[in-house]
């Protein structure tokens, strides 16, 4: 099996389990992420972010022809949730065991990597490359 395969494969798992969570045993620490300024309820984020994480995620896995529109669109999700983790830093929120400014500091270096996982995985950057 390609390396991409599998980066593929246990990033959508790894989706999929998420936004299990999001929606059963870790709703609560969910909450605590989302940002004091965001406009829309806390619960209701995190329902929402957890059902767009299980359906990307399955995309990911179920559905490899279409792998490249996926990973784009989970390397936007990052992208996305972005300021949410930057919130829990500035606004020092303890949640998932981040309870620490070093600790939530350092989990923002990890963002763009799981865009450059998803984008890898979903064969954009060789894509890209290519095209160079």
């Amino acid at each position: 099996m390609k390396a991409q395969t599998v980066g593929r494969v246990l990033l959508g798992s790894a989706m999929v389990g998420a936004g299990v969570l999001h929606l059963t045993t870790q709703r609560e620490e969910f909450r605590a992420q989302v940002p004091g300024w965001f406009p829309v309820d806390e619960d209701l984020t995190v329902l929402a972010s957890g059902v767009v994480e299980i359906a990307l995620g399955s995309a990911f896995v179920a559905l490899p022809r279409h792998r490249r529109t996926v990973g784009a669109l989970l390397a936007a999700f990052f992208v996305a949730i972005f300021p949410g983790n930057v919130a829990q830093y500035v606004e020092g929120t303890d949640a998932f065991g981040l309870d620490t400014d070093r600790a939530r500091l350092v989990r923002l270096f990890f963002q763009p990597l799981l865009v450059l996982w998803a984008l890898w995985a979903g064969g954009l950057l060789e894509r890209f490359a290519r095209r160079r």
